[in-house]
């Protein structure tokens, strides 16, 4: 009977030998089947392919296809190899008897293949380190060399690459006329390459050979007129070799072609640095002419002012103005034109000009499209204009203000411009000493300003609605207080906003915190304190709760800073942060023991958002006071809960770091004094280390152990020895790929990337982990400089005696 198909060519050999004479078909005269090199070459096929094997090789794989199955499939093959002996039925039953799904008495495991393939492995060739002696040697390597370049471009011609490698390499040994060659031949195969272009004239000017580097960027900006970086290097060069006329030259040469505003403020800036004012005013002229734009009129006309040149100036802004004309569609597009004449004419002090300018550009644009040129124009007549001009421009934006209402009458931003208006121009009448009937007449606009605005209430009771609309009570009441000092008026504000918004679907906590804060300001506490308590009992919120209680804080109140926290603990219990906060009141309070008291009860609460942060303040607490115990208890409780990989490093690094001595052994009456420290146990960090290595390991969790053992490595480096670095490096894991089969025979198999452990391998399979022990020490040992030794070599040092075979271990790859 066939052994199964997974045992050894030899066995297979030997298992398959039959008499020739018990067959009645001479099978010597079949034809050989035809294989393909690589399976001729195969050991494997070599044994079958003895004179005295008569099995064929459709056989074998038919029989390990049936192995899984347990019975013989009818394939084609199985059919194909029953004709070959209709007259022998025992004969062809024995064959068919290896189908069965017995294993064999020998297995073939990955340590055997593994192994062969690692003898018959064959040693790389690093080729000898060559010296050249003599001009005969040298002429030999140049030949050899170039034989390369010419062969690799013959197999890509197109690819630069190469190209750029040949030239390069003739330059570097000072062959410039076979470089000058390379590069040609590259250009006939690619002429508008940049790379190429550029690297051959870098080649030139780093030979010096300014003539050549000169006629190759000529070559160049007349093959490629619209690579900017081509008229920017030769330009570069010109002016480097302080060949001024001919950088002029070529950028005359490139202005033809009309290129980007870059490039004419580069030939612009050429002409300031060597102070060809008047040259530079008549390029503008020529980027005016071929590109009219806004941006270039006002750029020009800057450069005439600085320049002193202010009636040329403003025959610049002059003829922009008439080039655009008076439609309004090209108005609008000169905006920033007009702006730009206005404001030199401001700086010039011609005031009755820039109104005019202003004054001529508003009346052809819409409001709604001239934002910024009217926002220019107010701030003119504020600076420079009489009232009743200044009333005209207010007035104007009034309308638009208006207008614009009278479309939405809830756009809130609106709303907000026309106050902030009616609040600047009352600013301007109280600063310019106006009588109090002006001053009352301007409060009143913007008090009306005001009551329209909040009298627009926001539909529907989302709180998105209202978020913009709020901020007009606040305003009016701000102004209310601080600009007319009518108190009672702006109480009444408060209230008045209070009383509207619906406070049990939503509330502002920044309504309630401002009207407390008004009442403080006004030295009224109890005040303060209702309106807050009212807040807190009709919709609590935790922006409330921390106002609240800073106010009492910032008082010394720290008894009802207390009883605050307590109903804020009432009305959130799960929010850790109010928990910290209400410890660090105690801690600063100096009452420690009702500090632990509240950690505790924090850390007691099941639903408790973000806990690791109440856990980390309860511990640096404990450490701060220098209770190593108690810290030490702390972290075993959290690791109990949790025993995650940041719990057990911080665990491990607090053992290792000093702390200050507790606070009964401090000098509490120098408080400038340095605080003694303690130092830490590396030893007891170590210990630590190796629990979260076993917590892990047992879980497990394998990018947590290793990014535990990261930190151990580091933590070694500094506080051990190189055994104990070496150790922890022999942990380290080994990346491993497994293949996964998809159960269907389309799909591929799928490729799974692992960390292998080496105790975990050693464990789970005995005869893998000899075999890749094996080959690490083998691997650290033909290496000629190498770090830590891997965590198979290092758990061979450890446990050499441990090379246990498993003839049913997992096959890794």
């Amino acid at each position: 009977m066939l052994p199964h198909a997974s045992g050894s060519p030899s066995q297979l050999h030997n298992a398959t030998e039959v008499e020739p004479g018990s067959f009645r078909r001479n099978l010597d005269d079949r034809p050989p089947a035809k294989l393909s090199p690589r399976a001729r070459s195969s050991p494997f096929i070599r044994h079958l392919r003895q004179p005295q094997l008569y099995l064929t090789v459709g056989a074998i794989v038919s029989a390990r296809r049936g192995a899984s199955t347990g019975r013989v499939r009818k394939t084609r093959k199985n059919r194909k190899f029953c004709a070959l002996f209709p007259d022998d039925p025992p004969l062809l039953g024995r064959l068919l008897e290896s189908q069965v799904t017995a294993p064999a008495a020998i297995q073939i495991t990955a340590e055997q293949i593994l192994r062969e393939a690692q003898e018959r492995q064959e040693p790389a060739v690093h080729p000898p380190k060559q010296r050249v002696e003599d001009f005969e040697e040298l002429h030999e390597y140049r030949g050899r060399k170039r034989s390369e370049f010419e062969e690799r471009i013959r197999r890509t011609r197109g690819s630069i690459k190469e190209w750029l490698q040949y030239a390069n390499w003739e330059a570097s040994q000072n062959e410039f006329a076979r470089s000058r060659s390379v590069f040609e031949r590259a250009l006939d195969v690619d002429p508008r390459s940049i790379q190429l272009w550029m690297s051959y004239t870098e080649m030139e000017l780093k030979s010096r050979n300014v003539q050549h580097a000169r006629n190759l960027f000529d070559r160049a900006v007349t093959l490629l007129p619209r690579v900017d970086q081509m008229w920017y290097k030769y330009v570069y060069l010109e002016e480097l070799l302080q060949n001024v006329p001919g950088a002029r030259q070529v950028f005359e040469r490139w202005m033809q072609w009309e290129p980007d505003d870059k490039a004419w403020q580069a030939y612009i800036k050429l002409e300031e640095r060597y102070g060809e004012l008047d040259r530079a005013s008549a390029i503008y002229e020529r980027w005016i002419a071929v590109r009219p734009e806004p941006r270039v009129w006002v750029k020009w006309g800057k450069f005439e002012e600085e320049r002193g040149k202010l009636d040329k100036a403003r025959e610049v802004f002059q003829t922009a103005l008439e080039f655009y004309g008076d439609d309004e569609e090209q108005i609008e597009k000169a905006q920033a034109v007009f702006g730009a004449f206005a404001k030199m004419e401001t700086r010039l002090k011609e005031y009755e000009r820039a109104r005019l300018i202003y004054k001529f550009a508003l009346d052809r644009i819409p409001r709604s499209k001239s934002a910024n040129l009217y926002a220019s124009y107010t701030k003119f007549e504020k600076q420079h204009g009489t009232r009743t001009t200044l009333e005209n421009v207010l007035g104007k934006r009034r309308i638009q203000s208006e207008d614009e209402l009278s479309h939405d009458g809830r756009n809130y931003d609106v709303w907000f411009d026309y106050a902030r208006l009616e609040e600047g121009a009352w600013r301007d009448l109280k600063s310019e000493g106006s009588t109090v009937e002006e001053l009352e007449a301007a409060t009143v606009r913007v008090r009306e300003v005001y009551e329209r605005a909040i009298a627009q209430i926001p539909p529907g009771s989302e709180k998105r609605h209202w978020r913009r609309y709020i901020f007009l009570w606040l305003d009016y009441a701000l102004f209310e207080e601080i600009e007319t000092k009518d108190y009672a008026r702006a109480r009444q504000i408060y209230q008045e906003a209070v009383k509207l918004v619906p406070h049990k679907q939503f509330t502002f906590a920044k309504l309630w915190l401002m009207f407390a804060k008004f009442e403080i300001r006004r030295l009224d506490l109890q005040s303060a304190r209702k309106i807050l308590g009212t807040a807190i009992g009709m919709c609590p919120k935790e922006a409330l709760f921390k106002g609240y209680i800073e106010l009492e804080v910032e008082l010394r109140e720290f008894d009802r800073a207390r009883q605050l926290y307590e109903k804020y603990l009432e009305f959130d219990s799960a929010n850790a942060s109010a928990w910290i906060k209400f410890a660090e009141l105690e801690s600063q309070l100096q009452d420690f023991a009702r500090t632990r008291g509240i950690f505790e009860l924090g850390v007691s609460q099941s639903p408790l958002s973000m806990p690791e942060l109440l856990w980390k303040a309860y511990i640096d607490f404990e450490i701060e006071e220098g209770e190593r115990e108690a810290a030490r208890a702390l972290y075993e409780r959290l690791i109990a809960l949790s025993g995650h990989v940041k719990v057990w490093i911080s665990y491990a690094m607090f053992e290792a770091e000093a702390m200050p001595v507790p606070r009964a052994q401090r000098d509490e009456e120098d408080e400038e004094a340095e605080v003694p420290m303690v130092e830490g146990d590396a030893n007891v960090a170590r210990q630590v280390f190796q629990r979260a290595y076993k917590d892990l390991k047992d879980k497990p969790l394998k990018s947590e152990r290793v990014a535990l053992l990261e930190v151990w490595k580091t933590f070694e480096e500094s506080n051990g020895t190189a055994d104990d670095v070496v150790k922890v490096q022999g942990m380290m894991p080994i990346v491993s790929k497994r293949r996964m089969s998809m159960r269907r025979p389309v799909r591929p198999s799928k490729v799974h990337w692992d960390m292998v452990f080496a105790d975990n391998e050693r464990e789970a399979n005995p005869t893998s982990f000899a075999f890749l022990r094996n080959a690490h020490l083998w691997k650290n040992a033909q290496a000629e400089a190498g770090g830590g030794l891997s965590g198979f070599t290092a758990a061979s040092m450890d446990d050499a005696e441990s090379d246990v075979a498993s003839s049913n271990g997992d096959e890794l790859e």
